[in-house]
């Protein structure tokens, strides 16, 4: 991983099937929430997906980017992607957004809940409703959370689609309560939906194997009680989200998004620790259950992720090493309570 943009060009580079997808859909795109983690580059994979496919069509983010003409809007423009911003929660900005037949749905709330728990459920329960009484002539694809599953034992496999939910602590509930509203207005104004259930995007600036291998570079201590999870390239995140668009339905289809390996929070740590030449300081023991996710459905409509996680572990070691960009935005994949 050379550098900034090279991660960046890797994040949005769209697949065959993203290409195919782009060619296939009818009509421009808004994403809505495109200033968070995964926004911008599924924003630039979506252009560059359409101008491959001869498909002509605007990509508009929006976002409240805050400060007036940010750095990340100019970004955005420069990759031929137009920028609205916008407090979705001001029902009046909200109507005044353009009509678009597709509708990527990423705003949310997660980090800072504890504290800010009334926010949280506007974000997270009230805001899906408006958005689908404003856009309800549109298909819509939201992203959710592995969040509204209860813990699984460490060798299940996880959960597929079909396991009942049973979401732990406010955020997960908040979370449940999205995907209720998405469910109540697809069956009530027949608006085609895809749910995305997601656990964890990672790349090089933030994820879970950059909380890992940071703590092993810094001598920090890694708690393996939630001693195993699931991650997925964010580039192929992306991808497998805008493929999704082809499985919208009325109610909603569901679909976990994640890679197919259970992965080990001591192995990779002792991983990152051989790579570096450092000792991993771990803490606690294993519980018989975490937080997991079962993405064979999606895996059978997409294919597996291009990107193979060992590869990803090489880039991250790496580019924490030579003290890459990092976000500072802990996933903090080890609470167990559901406070974040």
């Amino acid at each position: 991983m050379r550098d900034l943009d090279h991660l960046e060009d890797l994040l949005s580079e769209p697949s065959e099937g993203v290409i195919d997808t782009c060619r296939r859909l009818d009509g421009d795109v808004l994403v809505l929430g495109v200033g968070g983690k995964m926004g911008p580059s599924l924003s630039r994979m979506m252009r560059r997906a359409s101008d491959a496919a001869g498909a002509k069509r605007r990509i508009i983010g929006v976002s409240r980017f805050a400060g007036g003409t940010s750095r990340l809007q100019r970004q955005l423009n420069d990759w031929g992607i137009e920028t609205i911003a916008c407090d979705l929660l001001d029902q009046a900005a909200l109507d005044r957004l353009p009509d678009t037949p597709n509708v990527v749905y990423m705003t949310g709330m997660k980090f800072g809940t504890t504290g800010q728990q009334s926010l949280t459920w506007a974000m997270n329960g009230f805001l899906p409703s408006i958005v689908c009484q404003r856009f309800s002539r549109s298909r819509i694809v939201a992203f959710s959370s592995g969040n509204i599953y209860a813990m699984s034992a460490v060798c299940s496999g996880g959960p597929t689609e079909g396991v009942d939910t049973a979401p732990v602590g406010e955020y997960g509930m908040s979370v449940l309560a999205r995907e209720r509203m998405f469910e109540h207005f697809s069956r009530t104004l027949k608006i085609p939906v895809t749910l995305l259930r997601l656990n964890y995007a990672v790349e090089m600036r933030y994820g879970v194997l950059v909380d890992l291998a940071t703590k092993v570079w810094r001598g920090q201590p890694i708690d393996v009680s939630m001693g195993v999870f699931n991650v997925i390239w964010q580039g192929d995140a992306n991808a497998q989200a805008i493929q999704s668009f082809d499985h919208v339905a009325s109610p909603p289809r569901v679909l976990n998004i994640t890679g197919p390996e259970t992965l080990s929070v001591r192995a990779l740590a002792e991983a990152f620790g051989r790579a570096m030449g450092k000792q991993p300081a771990i803490v606690g023991t294993e519980a018989a259950t975490a937080l997991l996710n079962n993405a064979q459905l999606s895996h059978r409509l997409f294919g597996y992720p291009r990107v193979p996680i060992q590869q990803v572990v090489e880039w991250t070691a790496e580019w924490v090493m030579k003290g890459g960009v990092n976000l500072d935005r802990p996933t903090h994949f080890e609470t167990r309570d559901g406070r974040f």
